[in-house]
């Protein structure tokens, strides 16, 4: 039969005693068909020869059942996949359902052909491992599903139907796949790891024999692994493995929800974690036999629910378990000890040669992959995937992983995994040892495609290794990795350890380029005997101890030591009771390191730290700490921090909100302090993060109003909308945030305006009327932004600048804004507007916005009245917020020569001149419209250069003031130059004029 396939010589003699045993085994018409199948189709026979070769399993049940081999050949099943619905449908119509028994016998009987259809595909490389690996998983969700259904709907009849003790309703039971099953990665020969769970407590319904809910279900529980797990004359269906439940081998078969919550809250260890990232429903009692079921009981007031419903509620339980919101790199260490179990183990049991558990093989790619799963998963949701092959791609985009890096181990796991596939599919056995017998070496070389044993082990061992270098370069230990050959290290222990005093203490600092080694020993006493590092667990301490003696070594680095330890001691005693925080500076000397560096430049930026600790996952990666993104590319980052959440779920948007704003103004603040940044573009960032940010805010307070009261109507009876392209409200930013200058801590000034016609209503349940509705979408944007979370405050808001002031509506229609500004409006609202820009909402209703705009501040003014009540204004400005006359300093926004008289003599000149030349209206910041007034030769472009460079100078001091710290507020001796120019161009603008 063989004869023109082409076969090694060594591997003949498998090819033919099959045939010899084909020939015992078959009749004679059974060998006719088989050889008419292969005579017709070449390719067949040599893949029959390599499935022969490469697999005693398959050539075992050709021998068998050569009835069913011969039909899966005839049907093509051996040479393409079947969908989950396909498979279901193979299932289901093999299944014998008149008892138990036989059950269970078709349950097997399917199986082998599956496996048969699955092994041979592999060997042949008609699938690849994804297809494989989806397919056995899906097998053995369909396997659960059908047998729990034909169990569950078999107890009902015999002990009644289980109903929640508090819902009324009936209770399915929910099956948790974990490991490989749950990620839809089963292997050829896999157990299946499963935990067995139901929502609530209760009883039984419906039969005079009723049980609690609890018994019921641990009864259908070891019905379900009796059918699946026992070994009979047919085989078995899946091996079960129960030990990843709550309390392992002894604790109960099946738990309710509340029990699973409870026991993940208060005794979840950390390796569960590791088995929670790949955990997902795989089966739940349908929503099919649970109606039968009810119908059969009588109970037709029970209230059903959809099983789909139990299985998101029982995901959303399990998730803060497994994924922490900030970056956990306790992960790591928790890796470390798991590992080093394990390698104990497989020296123990010399599994050195297991291509899954030894060095370099399929468990250390896992680990490297979940590791950062567990440290960046619960703040990037996009890493909560539980397919390797899918996570890895974002290990590399993410900036875990190096794209070459990714792209090694991605390739080894294939590799790996085929080989284990090879390993398994040759007896159907549940074994990843690579074989040592020669013979059955080589066989396994040519299912892997190679010539020769040698071959394969050479690429096998190079991508061990590959797989190794990685998963310890995972996991390194920081202390460990630090060079025996480090002196001091021990001097820098004993120093933090208060062992070493006095004058050796000290003489050793200054030996170390430490100035005030004295200030330095007593701020190290402060920190050790404080509350709170007196109150750390003892993990947490040893930690600290770890980081403790590096902290101090990064001090020989800066100038000012004994400030920045105090700042950083603040930072280290606020996270005292987190010590995640304190693992993340461990074994991440580069965080460290910037800590240090930002701490020292910045007592802003070190409150921030110890305020929010979170902010402390900044440090992880300078280029992205260094290197603040563009609006687009902000845009993109909060999308998607936010993607995971229901409009709904407005505590959890404001949360993500003020963490995605408090890190991007950490970013903007380190490159001000380290001068990457200049001023213009730190100011840029500030302001283009705060847009996005009210974009963001306005669409969710909208979709909160529209849930509770329905769409506002228009005159034509369409529905109001924030959409970009043809809304109907928008945000007008005025002050620093209309002029694209905001700083640190800056306040945004706000006005809100619609269109909708304030005579119509809303389309909902709740009806009322537009004014109202959008009156209430201020109010909602307002609360966003404004309310003190335990993140703190979005923003500071304020609305003084809306018609009316404080007295007016808190959002008006575009038209009485409008004739507000025409009729009513002071001169001083006038040069807010000069400053003022829709800065989020629809760009139809932004361009009648500028218009109205426009139409103001071209108006042709009275120059005498308009100078006289700038000044005015400007006055009294002086009086209430600049420095005392009597005083020897200058406040360098509120006194003359300084930011505002700068900022007063642009709003002038735009208002005076602006009916003559409309191009004054084109920007909103200063700068650029002092360039547009030189460009129109109304000042001179020297004055204008001369304004601007003051102007620049004035924000940078005070923006470097804030990040200290400090008031803006200088010595009356300094800027003497730049209060001279300002104060010669206001007498020239305004007095001389």
């Amino acid at each position: 039969m063989f004869q023109s396939v082409q076969i090694p010589e060594h591997l003949i003699a498998h090819l033919d005693r099959f045939q010899r045993q084909w020939q015992s085994a078959a009749s004679d018409g059974q060998q006719q068909s088989l050889s008419r199948i292969v005579v017709a189709a070449p390719a067949l026979l040599e893949q029959f020869a390599t499935a022969i070769i490469g697999s005693e399993f398959i050539a075992k049940q050709c021998l068998e059942h050569p009835d069913a081999f011969l039909s899966l050949l005839q049907d093509q099943r051996l040479q393409s996949g079947l969908s989950n619905a396909a498979i279901r449908q193979f299932l289901s119509e093999g299944l014998d359902r008149s008892d138990e028994a036989e059950f269970d016998k078709s349950l097997r009987q399917v199986r082998r052909e599956f496996m048969l259809s699955i092994v041979w595909r592999d060997l042949n490389r008609l699938a690849d491992l994804e297809q494989t690996t989806a397919e056995l998983s899906a097998f053995a969700e369909a396997c659960l599903q059908y047998t729990m259904d034909y169990h569950y709907a078999a107890l009902v009849a015999q002990r009644g139907l289980p109903i929640g003790e508090y819902s009324a309703a009936p209770q399915p039971m929910l099956v948790l796949g974990m490991g490989k099953l749950g990620a839809g990665e089963l292997n050829v020969s896999s157990d299946i790891d499963l935990i067995f769970t139901y929502p609530e407590s209760g009883d039984t319904q419906g039969h005079s024999r009723s049980l609690s809910n609890q018994e019921f279900f641990l009864r259908l529980g070891q019905k379900v692994i009796k059918s699946l797990d026992t070994i009979t004359a047919d085989g078995f269906v899946f091996r079960v493995d129960m030990r990843l439940r709550p309390y392992g081998a002894s604790g109960a078969l099946v738990s309710n929800f509340d029990s699973l919550e409870n026991y993940y809250q208060t005794q979840g260890r950390e390796w569960e974690r590791y088995a929670m990232i790949k955990a997902r429903v795989v089966a739940a009692t349908s929503d099919e036999v649970i109606a039968a079921c009810v119908e059969q009981a009588k109970l037709a007031d029970a209230k059903t629910r959809p099983a789909a419903d139990y299985a998101t509620g029982l995901m959303q339980l399990l998730q803060p378990f497994t994924y922490r919101r900030y970056l956990d790199y306790s992960a790591i260490d928790a890796m470390r000890a798991m590992k080093q179990l394990i390698t104990r183990e497989v020296s123990r049991k010399g599994l050195q040669s297991d291509v899954k558990l030894g060095a370099g093989g399929i468990r250390e790619v896992e680990f490297i992959v979940q590791v950062f799963q567990l440290i960046r998963g619960g703040r990037d949701p996009r890493l909560q995937e539980r397919r390797l092959l899918k996570v890895l791609p974002l290990l590399a985009e993410t900036g875990c992983l190096p794209a070459q890096v990714q792209s090694e181990l991605a390739q080894a796991y294939r590799f790996l995994r085929n080989t284990e596939h090879a390993i398994q599919g040759f007896q159907d056995r549940q074994t990843q040892q690579l074989p040592i017998d020669q013979d059955t070496q080589q066989r396994l070389a040519w299912a892997m495609g190679f010539a020769s044993w040698d071959d394969f082990a050479e690429q096998l061992q190079t991508r061990r290794r590959t797989v190794n270098e990685q998963f310890r370069a995972v996991i390194a230990d920081p202390e460990k990795q630090q060079s025996q050959a480090d002196s001091d290290n021990g001097e820098w222990e004993l120093i933090w350890q208060g062992s070493l005093v006095g004058e050796a203490a000290q003489r050793f600092l200054a030996e170390q380029a430490l100035n005030e080694p004295a200030a330095i020993l007593e701020h190290l006493q402060q920190l050790r005997e404080s509350r709170s590092i007196a109150g750390m667990q003892a993990a947490a301490r040893e930690r600290l101890d770890q980081l403790m003696p590096a902290l101090l070594a990064n001090l020989g680095e800066i100038d000012n030591a004994p400030v920045t330890l105090q700042r950083v001691c603040g930072v280290l005693e606020a996270v005292a009771r987190r010590s995640a925080y304190i693992v993340l500076l461990v074994e991440n000397p580069s965080a460290l390191e910037q800590l240090v560096k930002l701490c020292s430049a910045s007592p802003w930026v070190a409150r921030q730290l110890a305020e929010h600790p979170v902010l402390l996952d900044e440090l992880l990666d300078a280029r992205t700490l260094y290197s603040p993104p563009d609006l687009d590319t902000l845009r993109d980052e909060l999308h998607r921090e936010t993607l995971r959440l229901n409009w709904e779920d407005l505590e959890g948007h404001m949360e993500s909100l003020r963490h995605f704003r408090m890190s991007h103004a950490l970013r903007v603040a380190a490159c001000e302090v380290t001068g990457v940044l200049p001023l213009m573009k730190a100011s840029d960032y500030l302001t283009y993060l705060a847009e996005v940010i009210l974009r963001h805010v306005l669409v969710l307070a909208w979709q909160q109003m529209v849930e509770r009261y329905g769409r506002p109507r228009r005159a034509d009876g369409s529905p109001c909308s924030v959409a970009v392209a043809d809304g109907d409200f928008i945000i007008v930013g005025y002050g620093k945030l209309g002029g694209i200058e905001l700083g640190h801590g800056s306040d945004l000034d706000l006005v809100f305006v619609h269109r909708a016609d304030p005579n119509l209503g809303t389309e909902g349940p709740r009806e009322i009327d537009n004014a109202t509705f959008f009156i209430r979408l201020g109010q909602k944007i307002i609360h966003i932004l404004n309310t003190q979370t335990v993140s703190g405050q979005l923003y500071d808001i304020d609305m003084r600048l809306r018609p009316s002031g404080n007295s007016g509506l808190l959002v008006s229609s575009l038209s009485a804004l409008a004739r507000y500004q025409q009729q009513d409006a002071w001169d001083w609202e006038h040069q807010a507007l000069v400053r003022a820009r829709v800065v989020a909402g629809s760009l139809s209703l932004a361009a009648e916005f500028e218009e109205m705009r426009a139409e103001v501040i071209c108006r042709q003014r009275n120059i005498a009245e308009l100078r006289h009540s700038v000044i005015e204004m400007r006055e009294k400005m002086r009086k209430h917020l600049g420095s005392r006359d009597d005083a020897d300093e200058f406040n360098i926004k509120q006194d003359g020569g300084g930011i505002v008289d700068i900022e007063f003599m642009v709003q002038y000149a735009v208002l005076a001149w602006a009916y003559e030349h409309p191009a004054l209206i084109r920007y909103t910041d200063n700068i650029r419209i002092l360039g547009c007034l030189a460009d129109t030769g109304l000042i001179a472009e020297d004055d204008a250069d001369q304004l601007i460079e003051a102007y620049k100078t004035y924000r940078s001091t005070v923006h470097r003031l804030a990040l200290q710290g400090l008031p803006s507020t200088v010595a009356g001796d300094q800027f003497l130059s730049e209060r001279s120019i300002v104060v010669k161009h206001w007498q020239h603008f305004l007095i001389a004029s």
